[in-house]
């Protein structure tokens, strides 16, 4: 089967089966390795993408669903080569042990932030509850979703979250 499709912003035709996983064709036939997979059920959250910019599990994606659709990689999300502000903060507040879990949860922290600039911790929690995570207890990575959406404090200022009323 060939199918139009968009990866990462560029167009994309392929000759696939459509029961293939998109996770395989990812991994096996074009290398992106940033998907990761860990459960083969749709429960880990290793394997996240964004299709049409909805968070979706791609061990549960068949290539034949993906017709005309647009699919958002970890590698997608880079800005030119550059760390984004949340794998800045994923960084800086040491919230990756193995890594293994990280690029699914880069991927929907950044899709919540795209959503709401400054979430809860309950939004937070809410929206990785497809995640699991065996090394980091999940704080510093809470931590680091919580603080992307700040503006830097200025000097001698605590940075505080404002919640919303």
């Amino acid at each position: 089967m060939l199918i139009e499709w968009t990866l990462n912003g560029r167009p994309m035709r392929s000759e696939v089966s459509p029961f293939q996983r998109l996770l395989d064709y990812l991994r096996t036939d074009l290398k992106l390795l940033g998907t990761k997979e860990g459960c083969r059920e749709g429960k880990c959250g290793a394997c996240t993408v964004w299709v049409d910019g909805q968070i979706a599990n791609a061990c549960l994606m068949l290539m034949g669903q993906l017709a005309h659709k647009e699919v958002t990689t970890i590698e997608g999300i880079n800005e030119k080569d550059r760390f984004t502000p949340l794998q800045e903060a994923f960084l800086t507040n040491s919230a990756l042990e193995c890594g293994f879990c990280i690029p699914g949860m880069l991927m929907t922290g950044t899709a919540l932030l795209h959503q709401n600039t400054n979430p809860s911790r309950l939004e937070i929690r809410e929206s990785l509850k497809g995640h699991l995570c065996a090394c980091t207890g999940y704080q510093k990575i809470l931590d680091s979703i919580e603080g992307v959406g700040l503006p830097p404090a200025s000097e001698g200022q605590a940075r505080m979250r404002v919640r919303k009323p």
